[in-house]
């Protein structure tokens, strides 16, 4: 886990729908997780540096918060990690961009169209199924990118479709993500620890694993079941994890249907 994308995560699981945080906050998270707090600070000015987020004072408290494009990939996560899947008409999205042009640029854009859970047939052409249309022309308009969008049945075998996404090394990655639970729990800080890690692990596998309908699924397939035991573990990792909680300065959360108050 590196600083600035373990700062990402610390905001997708415990601050939003805030978009700040008290420097002090952060750091006491991040210092349970085994960061300095030089490599706390010097995480949040390089994020400044890029834009991702923005220095604020209140009085005497200094607060980070996050910039507007961050904070809509932040609900995008959120989204995506813990909201109920629609059921699905049968039809995909297919998205073919005008550009990007610039390597660097049209490999973030690949990266996010992936967040948003659609694969690559092709270079350049993108496909989707349960997908969000909304989030999808906000993500082409913040590239400022045209783009020819279709809805279609596929009329072929469903192994043809698969093969526009990583689920061999989505299913790896799910295969090893519960090996470094502890079997005890009881410590709030080991159980902060513990359910960050796994938050971040999630967070990272939405980059994989595109969260297709059950109807296109290869027989097999263990993300369904290693999502539903995330949210069961989640939800007693809060509950153990309140005590350390309840110290911070954080907003009425409700995760898993528990509120804390800090």
């Amino acid at each position: 886990m590196r600083a600035r994308s373990t700062i990402f995560t610390l905001f997708v699981e415990y601050i939003y729908p805030e978009r700040r945080a008290r420097v002090r906050d952060l750091i006491t998270m991040m210092e349970v997780l085994g960061f300095s707090e030089a490599a706390v600070r010097a995480a949040l000015s390089r994020s400044a540096k890029r834009g991702w987020v923005v220095p604020e004072r209140r009085g005497r408290i200094a607060y980070y918060a996050l910039s507007n494009r961050v904070y809509w990939q932040v609900r995008q996560v959120r989204r995506r990690l813990y909201e109920a899947r629609t059921s699905w008409d049968g039809r995909f999205l297919l998205v073919l961009p005008e550009g990007p042009k610039e390597r660097g640029e049209r490999e973030r854009f690949r990266r996010e169209m992936a967040l948003l859970g659609y694969g690559s047939l092709q270079s350049g052409v993108y496909l989707g199924a349960g997908v969000d249309l909304a989030a999808t022309q906000e993500l082409l308009a913040f590239y400022g990118l045209s783009a020819t969008l279709f809805r279609a049945e596929h009329l072929g075998p469903k192994e043809e479709v698969l093969r526009a996404f990583s689920l061999k090394e989505a299913s790896a990655h799910y295969q090893t993500l519960f090996s470094s639970v502890p079997p005890v729990l009881e410590d709030p800080l080991l159980a902060f620890r513990t359910l960050t890690r796994l938050v971040h692990e999630m967070r990272k596998l939405l980059f994989l694993d595109p969260l297709l309908p059950p109807e296109l699924l290869p027989p097999g397939f263990p993300g369904p079941s290693a999502r539903e035991r995330f949210l069961t573990l989640r939800e007693t990792l809060y509950r153990q994890a309140e005590p350390f909680l309840k110290r911070l300065s954080l907003s009425p959360l409700t995760p898993g249907g528990i509120t804390f108050r800090g």
